[in-house]
């Protein structure tokens, strides 16, 4: 049965003679939104490359519906997973559309030509991301907000059961944030999507995650709901940080409110 399970065992992992990953084990539960968050250099950007196959690790394994990613063929795990990258790059001079459409390569096989599916499947990715009136721009042109949601799209036309983002809303205001947010939450439920993405902040990751997993030290400190992971504690222990957590007022989920060297009232 296929499930879309992903699992992590005992990996280490890390970019020549420095380690980052220590023995992590992290089960994503399937068709859920996991969101995982840590600071800076802690793993996170890490993690997902060894659990994408673009980083091989050092010892452990990674296993997708009790398979190894090492074992799966390239375009059969490209059918399954989905990846967005950190600062993904573009070919020199291609089009939005041009790229979107790459999204459909691993559903192509030597023979096989493009079909009304493939182009309503990027035409569905550039409506969901607002980047359909950009179909004809090139992507070196845009800003980098603009770049990030056709980046977004080549995810979505893809068209996986499992989608990987490293930091999604990089780049984008805070009104593009909630969009690329809620659009990844109706993709995950109406079609069951597994979601796993990176980000930075705590309050949007403990307000659209299932599973909240906090890494620190290259292993993982706390996952769980938000409201037993996002702690006082824990952003102390992770980040370094004080704060006071209370009740989110919109969506009853645990939200921070840090304390700084000027976080009082008044000057």
């Amino acid at each position: 049965m296929i499930t879309n399970t992903l699992v992590a065992r005992g990996i280490q992992a890390g970019y020549g003679e420095r380690p980052v990953l220590r023995g992590l084990d992290l089960t994503v539960p399937p068709g859920r939104i996991t969101a995982i968050v840590g600071a800076n250099a802690c793993g996170k950007s890490t993690l997902l490359r060894t659990m994408s196959r673009l980083l091989a690790p050092a010892a452990g394994q990674v296993l997708l519906d009790g398979k190894s990613v090492h074992r799966i063929p390239p375009r059969e795990l490209a059918r399954k997973m989905g990846l967005l990258p950190q600062a993904p790059l573009a070919p020199d001079g291609i089009t939005v559309l041009d790229l979107v459409s790459r999204g459909r390569h691993p559903h192509h096989g030597m023979l096989s030509r493009w079909s009304a599916g493939d182009d309503e499947a990027v035409a569905a990715a550039l409506e969901a991301t607002g980047t359909a009136d950009l179909a004809e721009r090139a992507v070196d042109e845009l800003s980098g907000g603009q770049r990030q949601r056709v980046w977004i799209a080549v995810a979505l036309a893809q068209q996986t059961g499992l989608l990987l983002l490293d930091e999604p809303t990089t780049f984008l205001d805070i009104a593009h944030q909630i969009d690329v947010l809620d659009l990844l939450t109706d993709l995950n439920r109406a079609q069951g999507t597994t979601i796993v993405m990176v980000l930075h902040d705590l309050n949007l990751a403990a307000r659209y995650a299932d599973l909240l997993v906090a890494l620190a030290g290259g292993q993982v400190h706390a996952a769980g709901p938000p409201d037993e992971v996002l702690t006082e504690a824990m952003v102390a222990a992770v980040f370094g940080l004080s704060c006071r957590t209370m009740a989110d007022p919109i969506t009853g989920r645990p939200m921070m409110l840090p304390i700084g060297r000027h976080g009082h009232a008044g000057r």
